[in-house]
């Protein structure tokens, strides 16, 4: 098997080929970068005589389609929505197989804050999804979408939670942070381990949940909640607020009554937010300023990313607690994934390309037989996938990131309805 991970030199896709290279059942890994000084600081921290750079500009898509057509699987690691979706269309052209891990629903695209992706003249977003869509299952291609950490793990685990216990209401609860002792050390108790102008998307756009059976817009960052986690050996105090993290759930569980998806973040994390957005910092309208047309969230980056970079002995923590909940049982879901100091790789980065890496390898299998644009829950969730899921578990397990599950008698929705 040849797998080609494309956005090979970023944190998350240095990780996936990382993944690929070292666990077996994969003959090259081919990486995807424009500058040649990051593709060679990729291949020699990566390491094996499989990995091979190409140094090509995703954008063209005649010499990526051609790149593609050598490689068995594609797993796209690209960090804003532009380019993944030229990605997509470009793999579905050359009848690639592919992973995307980015936080989207290719099929119905987020209208919010389009970081420059547009639909064809004539369609809308929807019916440029579609037509992806459509257009992949006419080429036999399947498209994994939004296979990493949040999303990825985090609709597969909930998923399969809501079908053991015939839930009607959920709630999925993810998130990276820093550790505790970085987390002191930084603004806002956040560090940077992906994209942070993404992040802070997520933090200003409407977000779809699901109220009363019904799809409704509620305002980012609402929904606030404090909890305790008290599992995997950690007890800690945490809170968690509404983000547009798994969008593909609205779609594939639209029976549910109710449903969200919350970002975990250290306590006094949300309020800074709050702060942030009274002041206008994260706006994306120009202001006038000395002559110049200025974004406040652009002029708020410049000032803010230098001190959310990780320090040296920095650590980061991907944390997850899931919970759908049935009539009679409540499924509940644990993960607190450190990173892995010893090769260098950010939690964020192990959990996401652990997961990609995996799902990817089942692929190229054949183990995930549907075609068109496929939400993870669609292929590792149900009756017909329970060794699927069993095995992704496992594959996880044996690279140290260990997930539990609890299924429990219902003793009170407070916890749904927080």
């Amino acid at each position: 098997m040849k797998a080609l991970v494309l956005g090979g030199t970023g944190r998350i896709g240095s990780a996936v080929a990382w993944d690929l290279a070292r666990y077996g059942g994969v003959d090259e890994v081919g990486i995807v970068g424009r500058s040649r000084s990051s593709l060679q600081k990729a291949l020699e921290w990566i390491g094996g005589e499989r990995v091979v750079a190409h140094s090509i500009d995703i954008s063209d898509s005649r010499e990526s389609r051609r790149l593609m057509q050598k490689y068995d699987i594609g797993i796209i690691a690209l960090p804003e929505r532009k380019s993944s979706y030229k990605a997509v269309e470009t793999a579905i052209g050359a009848g690639l197989d592919a992973v995307d891990i980015l936080e989207e629903y290719h099929r119905r695209p987020d209208p919010y804050e389009k970081e420059g992706m547009a639909a064809p003249a004539g369609m809308s977003l929807d019916e440029y999804g579609e037509s992806l869509h459509k257009k992949a299952i006419e080429c036999g291609v399947t498209l994994l979408d939004g296979m990493g950490f949040a999303p990825g793990l985090s609709n597969v685990t909930l998923g399969e939670g809501i079908r053991r216990v015939g839930a009607k209401r959920a709630v999925a609860r993810v998130g990276g942070i820093p550790s505790r002792e970085a987390a002191a050390r930084h603004p806002l108790q956040y560090m940077i381990t992906w994209s942070f102008d993404h992040v802070l998307r997520e933090y200003m756009v409407g977000v779809r949940v699901l109220e009363d059976g019904r799809v409704s817009e509620v305002e980012a960052t609402s929904g606030r909640e404090s909890f305790r986690f008290k599992e995997c050996g950690i007890d800690e105090e945490l809170e968690c607020a509404i983000t547009p993290g798994m969008p593909s759930f609205l779609y594939t569980h639209s029976h549910l009554e109710s449903f969200s998806e919350k970002t975990i973040r250290w306590p006094g994390h949300w309020q800074a937010i709050d702060t942030l957005k009274e002041c206008g910092l994260l706006d994306i309208a120009p202001i006038s300023y000395a002559g110049q047309d200025i974004s406040p969230r652009d002029f708020f980056l410049r000032l803010i990313e230098p001190r959310l970079k990780p320090l040296p002995g920095d650590e980061d923590v991907c944390v997850m607690w899931n919970s759908a909940q049935g009539s009679e049982e409540q499924a509940d879901c644990f993960m607190w994934a450190e990173a892995d100091s010893k090769n260098g790789i950010t939690a964020m980065a192990r959990v996401t390309g652990s997961a990609a890496a995996i799902a990817a390898r089942f692929l190229a299998q054949g183990r995930i037989g549907e075609k068109g644009i496929v939400a993870p829950e669609e292929a590792f969730c149900g009756e017909l996938y329970g060794e699927l899921y069993g095995d992704l578990l496992q594959e996880l397990k044996r690279r140290g990131i260990n997930i539990v599950e609890v299924i429990k008698p219902v003793e009170s929705k407070a916890s749904l309805d927080a």
